[in-house]
């Protein structure tokens, strides 16, 4: 008779842990909701560098040369700030880099030992721009082949 008393009075430990999770599960699942919808976008957000093709380590040298030219004066604007305020004016209010049919393409070539010829292109769903620029790795010295990079670095020279 002790032995069946023993054993009645042994009911089943609560597993506190899964106790814990019942009360405060509506809490957890609004938080991981907000960070899925808040956060996580936030993060993944496309923009202009992460648009950028891969390049070899000559071409990569060229592009830096070219992105962080700041005019004359060295201080202010940069080319690659440039490039991502006059695409945000062609494109406000949307996820540009975001959308399927936008297209960053960036082609190096070697013109002489010195000298490289740079076109940059952006296409998205309403149209192109695009960019052609010669840049001297030497000099750091950059020329405009067209409007469009004549405006762009216009821009940057003569940026207060």
């Amino acid at each position: 008779m002790a032995k069946d008393k023993k054993k009645k009075e042994e009911k089943p430990k609560k597993n506190d842990f899964k106790s814990f999770l019942k009360k405060r599960a509506p809490i957890y699942l609004a938080l991981i909701a907000m960070l899925v919808v808040f956060v996580i976008p936030e993060i993944t957000k496309g923009t202009l560098e992460k648009s950028l093709p891969e390049l070899s380590a000559e071409d990569q040298q060229v592009i830096d040369i070219l992105m962080n030219y700041d005019g004359p004066n060295n201080d202010g604007l940069t080319v690659f700030e440039a490039l991502e305020n006059k695409i945000n004016e062609e494109y406000p209010d949307e996820k540009i880099y975001d959308h399927k049919k936008t297209t960053v393409d960036l082609v190096v070539t070697n013109i002489d030992s010195d000298e490289y010829n740079v076109v940059f292109d952006f296409k998205s769903h309403k149209g192109e721009i695009n960019y052609n620029w010669n840049v001297n790795i030497i000099s750091k010295e950059i020329t405009s082949n067209n409007s469009e990079s004549k405006y762009i670095i216009d821009l940057v020279n003569y940026y207060d």
